[in-house]
Formats: structure tokens, C-alpha cells, sequence
């Protein structure tokens, strides 16, 4: 009963001073990032105050999951620190209590945190990230989107089962850059000097289109005055050309944009529509195993917080050890961007790339309250 009553007291110590440093931390990082857009908007005279204040507050889930991680880690450093300086902790193991028992509270506590922000937070979080970019796109950023790409020639490659079961097309053309519109308004995807390779299951030509314009319609390409060169190279002039597709213009500006748009309940099927579309879907893995693993970095720096703001004053010493915790947190971080550009290069397989840094800092925190405990 005293071990339960002890880790729910230092648990609610641990969220008080988790969330207390979430909100600072998320605060800071959003001054710096309306700092930025300010900036920005600085020779955009039709852009106010308002459009600007929108598109940070739009931006405040994201930057919060972000920064949770180091926010557990500061945060349980001062909450322990705090417990230890009024000798509550050192009473506490001087009764007989084990430090692994009145840890148990905080680790339930990181742990809840980190799937609420995968579960809860995510979605919002994705939604609202997605519309700031728009936002940011329409009226702060000068031939940005998917018209900028490949020195504004865009490929896509579908399966297509207008000639054969089974078969593959192959789409190339410009894509035409919108004008200017509010982020609810829809139009068709349009490309211009557009060709189109129609291949078998068996990667057999069977069919070249090429048209000056194509349109993304509601389940199929639309292709005018199109010359349609058969299986002998002769060519057939059409007015019109249509064949079915499973894109949209939201998928295929979405297969460009970060995945960090893109929440974690739409990120299975996204990637399997992806992958059916030939885009490569890589960054979209490594971010849905990244939210994943979130939980267990969550506990990891829950515990590393514990191992590095433990140590009893007298001995001396807990300046160098709290800033070997603030080491160890941003050595944590260089790894997960480190692993995170080999998983998207391809040199590192997506799991392991995604959960390197999560094991790690757990293993690192384990071995280091095993030493304290333990001796």
C-alpha cells in the first residue's frame, strides 16, 4: 500500500512537471516559428497579421509531439530532481522501497502520453498541419508543390486495366500550376505535353498515347486530342481518351507532401495505395513506424530522467549528472535524425531505422538505474 500510495504521489509529480515543460517548450518553438513566418510576410502585403497567427496556432499539435519526448525527459528531471533535494526519494528507499516500485507510476504515466499522442494527438495533429501547409503554399511560398519537381515534369505509374488484367501505365507530362485558391476549394489535377506507356503484366508495350492535356476526373484520365500509337506504331488520332485510375489530385499532392500530414489511422492504407501507384512510400513507413515506437521513447526518457536526477545531493556531483541527462536526450535526438536519413536513403531497413533510437535510449536508461540501484 505505501509503494502504491508513493508512485502514485511521484507519477503526479512527474505529469505536473511533464506537461508544465510540454506547454513552455511547445510555447518557445512556436514564437521562433511565428517569428519566422512574420518574416516571410514581410513582402507579402496581402498577407495580415491574422493569416500569419493562423498558420502557427495551426502548427501547435505538431510542434507539441515533436517536442514531447524531451519535454518528458527535462521535465521528469526536474520533478526527480525535486523529489531527491527534499529527501522524499531517499526516505522513501530507506524504507525499504525500491526505486524500480515508485517508477512504475511515471512509466504508466510517459507511456499513456505517448500513445495518446499517437492515437489522440495524431490526427488532429496531421489534419491541421496539412491545412497550415496550404495555407503556407497559397500565400507565402513562390513555385512551390508538386509543379516544381523534376524541372516541372512529373512521373506516375498505375495499374491499368483498360487493355489487359493486370497491366501497368506509365503517365508523364507538366503538371499545371493552380492559381491562387483558399485551401477548401477542389479542382482537377491537369498536365500538360502529357505521354502515356500502357504495358502488360509481362511489361509488354501494347499501347502509346501522347496529348496535350490530360485531366484527373473522378476515377479516370481524360486525355484530348490524343495520337494513339498501337502495337505497329501507326498513329491514330482519338478526340478522346479515357482510362480508370484509383488516383486522386488530394493522393497525388499528398504523395509529396510530408508524411507528417498524414495521421496514424491513414497511414496503412495510404502506403499500400502508394506503393500500388508506383510511389516510392519509404518516408511514409518510416514515419508510421516512428509514431509506433513513440510510446517506448516516451518511457525511455521517463526513465533516463530518473537515472540522471537521482543521485543524492551529498554526494556531489548532480549538476554533471543533469547535464549528462540534457546530453543524453539531444545524443538520442542526433540518432533518430541520423537513422531517419539512412531509413529514408534505403541504407537501413525502415524498422530498424525507426526503432534505433526508442531501444536504445531504453537500454541506455535500464543499464543506468540497474547501476544506481543495484550497484
Amino acid at each position: 500500500m505505501m509503494a502504491l500510495t508513493l508512485g502514485s504521489y511521484v507519477a503526479r509529480r512527474f505529469a505536473v512537471a511533464a506537461l508544465a515543460m510540454l506547454v513552455a517548450l511547445t510555447g518557445l518553438v512556436a514564437l521562433f516559428d511565428f517569428i519566422e513566418l512574420l518574416r516571410r510576410a514581410a513582402t507579402r502585403p496581402d498577407v495580415g497579421f491574422a493569416l500569419v497567427a493562423s498558420i502557427a496556432s495551426m502548427r501547435l499539435p505538431f510542434v507539441a509531439m515533436q517536442i514531447m519526448p524531451f519535454a518528458l525527459l527535462l521535465g521528469g528531471m526536474i520533478a526527480f530532481w525535486r523529489l531527491t533535494r527534499s529527501s522524499e526519494l531517499i526516505v522513501a528507499r530507506a524504507a525499504g522501497v525500491s526505486a524500480w516500485g515508485f517508477l512504475i507510476g511515471p512509466l504508466l504515466v510517459a507511456v499513456a502520453l505517448g500513445v495518446f499522442a499517437v492515437t489522440a494527438l495524431s490526427p488532429i495533429s496531421a489534419a491541421l498541419l496539412a491545412r497550415a501547409e496550404r495555407l503556407d503554399n497559397a500565400y507565402l511560398r513562390v513555385g512551390g508543390g508538386v509543379s516544381s519537381l523534376a524541372a516541372g515534369r512529373l512521373w506516375l505509374r498505375q495499374a491499368d486495366r483498360g487493355l489487359e488484367s493486370h497491366g501497368v501505365a506509365i503517365l508523364s507530362g507538366r503538371p499545371v500550376a493552380e492559381t491562387a485558391r483558399t485551401p477548401r476549394q477542389t479542382a482537377a489535377f491537369r498536365m500538360t505535353d502529357v505521354t502515356v506507356w500502357r504495358l502488360s503484366a509481362l511489361d509488354r508495350p501494347l499501347e502509346r498515347i501522347e496529348a496535350p492535356e490530360a485531366r484527373l476526373e473522378f476515377g479516370k484520365w481524360v486525355l484530348t486530342s490524343a495520337l494513339v500509337f498501337g502495337a505497329d506504331r501507326t498513329a491514330h488520332p482519338q478526340p478522346r481518351v479515357e482510362f480508370p485510375t484509383d488516383l486522386t489530385p488530394d493522393r497525388i499532392e499528398d504523395s509529396f507532401a510530408t508524411p507528417d500530414t498524414l495521421s496514424f489511422w491513414a497511414l496503412p492504407d495510404f502506403i499500400t495505395v502508394l506503393e500500388q501507384a508506383g510511389f516510392s512510400a519509404v518516408r511514409h513507413r518510416l514515419q508510421y513506424q516512428s509514431l509506433l515506437s513513440l510510446p517506448v521513447l516516451a518511457a525511455a526518457m521517463a526513465l533516463l530522467a530518473a537515472g540522471f536526477s537521482m543521485r543524492p545531493a551529498r554526494r556531489g556531483g548532480v549538476a554533471q549528472m543533469i547535464a549528462a541527462g540534457v546530453a543524453a536526450g539531444f545524443a538520442l535526438f542526433v540518432l533518430d535524425r541520423i537513422s531517419g536519413e539512412f531509413g529514408e536513403a534505403g541504407t537501413l531497413p525502415v524498422i530498424l531505422a525507426a526503432w534505433a533510437p526508442a531501444v536504445a535510449g531504453l537500454m541506455l536508461a535500464l543499464a543506468l538505474l540497474l547501476h544506481l540501484e543495484d550497484g
